[in-house]
C-alpha cells in the first residue's frame, strides 16, 4: 500500500509541476504566461542498458519469406482463420502465391529482446494494409531495437498474407495478435525454449499501425469475450493481462461486430496521427479514443496526439513517404513532410514513454501526454495538439445527453451563456470520410461558443458586456467529489476560423437605426483563407458559494491555436474535391490545478465551488469549440485506491 501511495503522491506532484511551474500571481489579476518546465525524467527515446538479441519464429516452410523458412528459432503450427478471413474472388491467386489457404495461416514474427534473465514486459506490434508482396513487418525495427535495449520484448507480427485487396479482415488482424500472445504464454513455461521465463505475461501492450491501429482495439475487446461476435461457433479463451494499446494513424469502422463499433474498456490508450496523412486522411483514432471506457477501479489514461506535417507511411521504415503508392509524387505534396527520421523519433519518444508509464509504473512521464511542451527538447520541431484524460476524470458537461443546451452531464449541473454571438451544440466533423465508412463525423458532440465584445459602429473602442459561458454546480457536488488543491479542472477546446461580427448598437437599434449590425453568427469576416487572424485566448474563472472568484488565462496551460492548415494534394482542385476544409478540428486538453485558483485567493473554498466560467475577455472576438468539461481528482488518497499495477 505504501508504494501505491508514494506513486499517487508523485503523480499528483508531477501534474502540478508540469501545469503550474513557479507560480507568481498578482492579487487581482491572472498569472503571467510562463514557459513550461522541462520534464524531470530521462529521454525515453534513448537506448537503454541491455544488449539486444533477435530471433524469428514461424512456420519454417514459408515459400516467400526466407526468414520464416530458413531462419526460424522456434517453429509454430498454423491456425485456422477461415471464419475470420474471406479472400473473395482473389482466393485462387492469393492461395497460389502464398502456398496456403485461410485454414492454415502461419504465426510468424521477428522478435527483439533484451540479453537478460527477465521477466520483461511484452509488446506486440502489427502493420496495416499494404502491398502484400512489399513486406511490412520489418518496418518497426527502430522500435524493436530501442525497446529491447530498454528492457522490453517486442515482436513484430507478420500479417502480410491478409494484406492487399481484401476487406473486412480487421477482426482477423486482432485475433492473430491474441494467437501470438498464446504462443508466448506457452513458451514462457516451456523448458529449454529460448524465451522461457523471459516474458512478463502480466504486463502486455499491443501496438498497431493503420488497419493494425484498429486491430489492437479489436484484440482488446476480443480478449474479454468467450465467443466470436460474428459466428459464435468460434470460441475464445484468451484473458491476457493487456494493460494498454497503441494506435498509429488508425482506421476506424473497417470491422463492425454485430454492426456496431468496438468499444475497448479498461486499458490505457495512446493514439497519434499526422496532419499530412495521404492514406488515412482524417484522425479516425479520435473516435476510438472517445469510445474507450474506464469502468473498473484501476488507474488508466488515454492520450491522442496530432502531429503536424507527419504522413502515414513514415511511421514504418519500409513504407516511407509515398502514401498513395508509386504515383504519390504526382498526387501528394511530399515537400511539406517532416523527415522520416524525425517522424520515427516522435514515435520512439512517445511509445517508449507510454510503455514506461503503463508497464513499469513510471509516473514522471504522465504530463507529456497532456502537454507536449514539457518534452519539447526531445521532439521534432513541428506543431502538436494533445488530448488527455484519466480514469480519475468526472465530467460536468460532455454535450452528449440530450438536446437541452442548458443541461449538463450530472443532475443539477446547468449551463448558461451571456452576451454570446454563437451558442450551439453539434457534432464534431473530420476533414474527410474514409473509404470504408462514408461518415466524416468524429462521433462526438461539443459546444460552439462565439463572441464579439465590440459594439458596431465607427467607434471601435466601444465594448459591451464581456461574453461568458457558465456551468453552475448543485450544492454539495464539489464536496462530495472531494475537490481540493490536488484536483484539476479539465476541458478540451479549439478555436475555429470563424469570427462573429460586432454586436448591434443598443442605442441606435432602440431608435430603429441599423448601424453596422451584427454579422450572421459564425460567419467569417471578409478576406481570403490566408488572412492573418488575431490570436485567441480567454480566461477560466471559478466562483465559490460565498461569491469569491479567481481567474486564470487558458493559454497558460497549453497553446490556444487556430486550426492547422493542411494541404496534402499537389493540386488545389484535387484538394477541394477530396476534403471539406483545409484543416482538421482537433481539440486540445487543458488541465488547470484548482490550487492555482486558491493561490490567487487564499479564502476561496474549493469544496464549495458553485460556478465554472469561460470568460471571453482576452480577445475581442472569436469562436471556440469546447468539450469534456469536468474535474480530475488527483488527491493521493484517491489515486492510491485506483492504481494497482504501478509501483509494484
Amino acid at each position: 500500500m505504501m508504494l501505491r501511495i508514494r506513486y499517487a503522491a508523485a503523480l499528483a506532484a508531477s501534474v502540478l509541476t508540469a501545469c503550474a511551474p513557479a507560480l507568481q500571481f498578482s492579487p487581482n489579476d491572472a498569472p503571467t504566461v510562463l514557459a513550461h518546465q522541462a520534464l524531470d525524467a530521462p529521454d525515453p527515446g534513448q537506448p537503454g542498458p541491455y544488449e539486444v538479441l533477435t530471433l524469428y519464429y514461424g512456420s519454417g516452410t514459408d515459400r516467400n519469406r526466407p526468414e520464416y523458412r530458413d531462419s526460424v528459432t522456434i517453429t509454430t503450427e498454423p491456425v485456422d482463420a477461415s471464419k475470420l478471413v474471406d479472400l473473395g474472388s482473389s482466393a485462387d491467386e492469393r492461395n497460389d502465391y502464398w502456398g496456403f489457404t485461410p485454414k492454415e495461416m502461419p504465426l510468424n514474427a521477428r522478435v527483439w529482446y533484451p540479453d537478460g534473465a527477465g521477466p520483461f514486459p511484452l509488446v506486440l506490434v502489427v502493420h496495416g494494409n499494404h502491398n502484400m508482396k512489399d513486406f511490412s513487418d520489418p518496418g518497426y525495427d527502430y522500435l524493436g531495437e530501442l525497446l529491447a535495449s530498454r528492457g522490453y520484448i517486442l515482436a513484430s507480427v507478420d500479417e502480410n498474407f491478409i494484406n492487399g485487396g481484401i476487406r473486412e479482415e480487421n477482426d482477423a488482424r486482432g485475433w492473430f495478435l491474441l494467437k501470438h500472445l498464446g504462443l508466448f504464454r506457452e513458451w514462457n513455461e516451456a523448458a529449454g525454449n529460448p524465451v522461457e521465463g523471459k516474458g512478463d505475461m502480466g504486463n502486455i501492450v499491443l501496438m498497431g499501425h493503420s488497419r493494425g491501429g484498429e486491430a489492437v482495439a479489436n484484440a482488446a475487446a476480443f480478449n474479454d469475450l468467450t465467443h466470436y461476435p460474428d459466428d459464435a461457433s468460434l470460441t475464445f479463451d484468451f484473458g491476457f493481462d493487456i494493460k494498454g494499446i497503441v494506435s498509429i494513424a488508425p482506421v476506424d469502422g473497417q470491422y463492425l461486430p454485430t454492426g456496431r463499433k468496438v468499444v475497448p474498456e479498461n486499458v490505457s490508450y495512446l493514439v497519434f496521427h499526422g496532419s499530412h496523412d495521404g492514406d488515412v486522411t482524417s484522425f479516425h483514432g479520435l473516435r476510438i479514443y472517445d469510445r474507450l471506457r474506464f469502468t473498473d477501479d484501476d488507474f488508466h489514461f488515454k492520450s491522442a496526439i496530432y502531429v503536424y506535417r507527419a504522413n502515414h507511411g513514415q511511421w514504418n521504415s519500409v513504407w516511407g513517404a509515398h502514401d498513395n503508392g508509386p504515383r504519390s509524387g504526382r498526387i501528394l505534396d511530399l515537400r511539406t513532410l517532416i523527415p522520416g527520421q524525425d517522424q520515427r523519433r516522435f514515435a520512439e519518444v512517445y511509445v517508449s514513454a507510454f510503455l514506461e508509464t503503463v508497464l513499469k509504473g513510471d509516473e514522471r512521464y504522465l504530463p507529456m501526454f497532456r502537454d507536449h511542451r514539457v518534452v519539447g527538447q526531445w521532439l521534432p520541431k513541428t506543431m502538436y495538439v494533445t488530448r488527455y484524460e484519466t480514469s480519475a476524470f468526472r465530467p460536468l458537461a460532455t454535450f452528449e445527453e440530450d438536446i437541452d443546451v442548458t443541461s449538463g452531464s450530472v443532475p443539477g449541473v446547468t449551463l448558461r451563456g451571456d452576451s454570446l454571438a454563437t451558442w450551439r451544440e453539434s457534432t464534431l466533423l473530420l476533414r474527410s470520410s474514409n473509404r470504408n465508412n462514408t461518415s466524416a463525423s468524429q462521433e462526438n458532440q461539443a459546444v460552439w461558443l462565439g463572441w464579439n465584445n465590440r459594439i458596431a459602429g465607427a467607434d471601435t473602442t466601444r465594448m459591451g458586456p464581456t461574453a461568458q459561458f457558465t456551468l453552475t454546480l448543485p450544492d454539495g457536488l464539489a464536496r462530495s467529489w472531494a475537490l481540493g488543491a490536488g484536483s484539476t479542472l479539465d476541458l478540451m477546446l479549439a478555436p475555429t476560423e470563424s469570427t462573429p461580427g460586432p454586436r448591434a448598437d443598443p442605442d441606435t437599434t432602440s431608435r430603429g437605426e441599423a448601424g453596422d449590425g451584427p454579422r450572421r453568427p459564425g460567419r467569417r469576416p471578409r478576406g481570403g483563407d490566408d488572412d492573418e487572424k488575431p490570436p485567441i485566448d480567454l480566461s477560466v474563472e471559478v466562483e465559490d458559494a460565498q461569491g469569491r472568484t479567481a481567474r486564470v488565462a487558458l493559454s497558460r496551460y497549453g497553446p490556444v491555436r487556430r486550426p492547422l492548415k493542411t494541404t496534402i494534394s499537389m493540386r488545389r482542385d484535387l484538394e477541394e474535391q477530396r476534403f471539406q476544409t483545409l484543416w482538421e478540428l482537433v481539440l486540445q486538453t487543458y488541465s488547470i490545478p484548482l490550487g492555482d485558483f486558491g493561490a490567487i485567493d487564499g479564502h476561496l473554498d474549493l469544496q464549495a465551488l458553485r460556478h465554472v466560467r469561460l470568460v471571453f475577455d482576452r480577445a475581442v472576438a472569436g469562436e471556440v469549440v469546447v468539450d469534456q468539461i469536468g474535474f480530475s481528482n488527483l488527491d493521493p488518497a484517491f489515486l492510491s485506491a485506483r492504481v494497482e499495477q504501478a509501483g509494484r
